[in-house]
């Protein structure tokens, strides 16, 4: 018998590493999507401030995932090469740094700007932990360990909305950014504390490396299913949680910006499905998981048709718990399948992912203009069926 199972000291020693460990992922999760939607709940408000349109405050969403989508293949190689946490822990505490400098913008422009700032450091975050993951706990739980990260994902993007619209409803809305800094600042201490250094990473030879691998990775059908699902997924979630302020913001419902950031309570959910999910995808695999989490969507973005505010937000929390058990199985099926040089894997995955984001901040702004709120459900309801294609294709051998 092992001295860990027969002394109580390094039982508990164990345990505590094991917790912390998570504990730090959700941190990680937490800190970096603090700052990805912030200006979501505050669009209708935005809109008004500077005399834009839906499409023009929505940039505000799309600046920072397209930032986010271009600069994570090159992260994702460089971390191939140095490391993970010598990449995750600098790339929380540089966040604060954009995030601070977008309370001093004086115009929309400037708004956009520093918000794509803020997406240059984001995949150094997303695109190495996600590989860090599936590294370090392949064999022991992937799936609880990714299912942590996305339900810390899940709290910073409650936190990160929720916030700015109760500080605008008292403050000026620039201190939402400068509350979010100080937050940013705090995680990154906290990750670097408990995030244990990478034991199980194989630095790459070199970059020329990486790039053969990066460039196998997109030769590959199934690897390229996962990535395509990712930016229907994250498409969907930004295009249906952009679109449903101006929906709740105007009649009959006028909610004001600390009620449209309340709204995002229905994330909390997230944190409790997001886990067992983790827990049922380990047990009955990837595409179980993925066909019931798309189900669960599209029965939440149907209970959002009626003008009934308890059925909307009824809706929007099983529309967002799916998205959230997506989002965790298709980023663990991305490790799975690509196996080696999953940085890079990350990273292509993250374009694709914050992509479809970017995407879904601005096209359904169009069918806002024209169809409404119905209109928004039969585009999203329709990339849903895309995504169910998609999670078929990827999980063939």
């Amino acid at each position: 018998m092992s001295s860990s199972v027969s002394n109580p000291t390094a039982q508990r020693e164990t345990r505590w590493s094991l917790d912390t460990s998570i504990i730090a992922l959700m941190i990680a999760g937490t800190s970096t999507f603090l700052d990805v939607y912030t200006t979501q709940a505050l669009l209708p408000y935005l809109r008004k401030v500077y005399n834009a349109t839906e499409v023009q405050v929505s940039l505000t969403i799309s600046a920072t995932t397209l930032a986010t989508a271009i600069t994570a293949p090159v992260i994702g190689l460089w971390a191939e090469s140095i490391g993970r946490k010598k990449v995750i822990v600098p790339a929380i505490f540089g966040l604060s740094i954009p995030t601070l400098l977008a309370a001093t913008s004086p115009s929309l422009e400037a708004l956009i700007f520093w918000r794509f700032a803020q997406g240059l450091f984001i995949p150094g975050i997303i695109a190495v932990i996600m590989a860090y993951i599936n590294e370090e706990w392949a064999g022991r739980g992937v799936g609880v360990a990714m299912s942590a990260y996305v339900s810390g994902t899940v709290l910073g993007g409650f936190i990160g909305r929720l916030l700015p619209g109760l500080i605008t409803s008292h403050f000026e809305w620039r201190m939402a950014f400068v509350v979010l800094a100080v937050l940013n600042l705090l995680g990154g201490f906290g990750v670097r504390k408990w995030l244990p250094p990478a034991e199980n990473f194989v630095a790459s030879a070199n970059i020329k490396a990486s790039v053969r691998d990066a460039i196998a990775h997109l030769r590959s059908p199934r690897l390229l299913s996962v990535f395509a699902m990712g930016f229907t997924v994250l498409f969907s979630l930004v295009g249906a949680f952009t679109y449903v302020n101006f929906y709740l913001a105007a009649a009959p419902f006028h909610l004001s910006p600390a009620q449209l950031g309340s709204v995002f309570f229905v994330y909390l959910l997230g944190l409790f499905v997001t886990p067992a999910a983790g827990k049922f995808m380990d047990r009955v695999g990837f595409l179980p998981t993925a066909v019931m989490a798309l189900g669960m969507a599209a029965v939440g973005l149907l209970l959002t048709l009626p003008k009934n505010l308890p059925s909307i937000i009824a809706g929007l929390a099983v529309f967002s718990s799916g998205v959230f058990i997506l989002q965790a199985t298709a980023t663990a099926q991305t490790g799975r399948v690509a196996g080696k040089s999953r940085s890079a894997a990350a990273g292509l995955y993250l374009t694709f992912y914050y992509g479809g984001g970017s995407l879904g901040a601005v096209l359904p702004g169009y069918v806002w203009l024209h169809y409404g709120w119905p209109g928004c459900v039969a585009l999203l309801l329709s990339a849903g069926a895309l995504t169910l294609a998609l999670a078929i294709a990827s999980s063939r051998a």
